[in-house]
């Protein structure tokens, strides 16, 4: 049986994944155009290629520590920012199950970025330490952070970029919308 840390598709989504954060840490030398575009693709291959990640057990003693610092993160949240201040903040509607009603919520473009970024950088990292035991407790947490947390977050900033990238005239603002 082929170990799951090495399978095909698993090195296909560390791929990708890197792709992904080298497009965040270097988003000074994109234009908005530019930069939107490539995320439009780069999204929903990352959507899919953790869809076919293979399904991993662990006890869970080497969950690896976050390497991502405040900084790093900040420096990724702030260079999106600066590209996309315009159109980073928008507003979605969420259904609340709890009191059966839609409500208004101000997300950021460069905040989702940022948080798929933290996610993706850290599997990234373990990986290229290359400690097997680390790589497996790395790709559970990776998927099951993905059903809890980012996975929605790629979603609902995926339909913002489209947005920017097909909806929005250029040079529009808030009020425009």
């Amino acid at each position: 049986m082929e170990n799951p840390i090495y399978a095909h598709d698993t090195l296909e989504f560390v791929t990708v994944a890197a792709q992904y954060c080298a497009l965040l840490e270097k988003s000074e030398e994109q234009t908005e155009e530019v930069f939107a575009g490539t995320l439009l693709k780069l999204l929903p291959l990352l959507y899919m290629k953790v869809q076919l990640l293979p399904e991993v057990e662990t006890e869970g003693d080497f969950v690896p520590e976050g390497q991502v610092t405040e900084e790093d993160y900040n420096f990724v949240r702030n260079g999106v920012y600066r590209l996309l201040h315009e159109h980073d903040e928008y507003e979605m509607l969420v259904w609340d199950e709890d009191m059966q009603t839609d409500e208004s919520r101000w997300q950021s473009v460069s905040e989702g970025l940022a948080d798929i970024y933290q996610a993706l950088r850290n599997f990234v990292a373990v990986y290229q330490q290359r400690l097997e035991p680390c790589m497996q407790d790395a790709l559970w947490q990776l998927r099951e952070n993905f059903e809890l947390y980012w996975g929605q977050t790629l979603l609902d900033t995926l339909r913002q970029l489209h947005r920017i990238r097909y909806t929005l005239p250029a040079g529009a603002d808030e009020e425009d919308r």
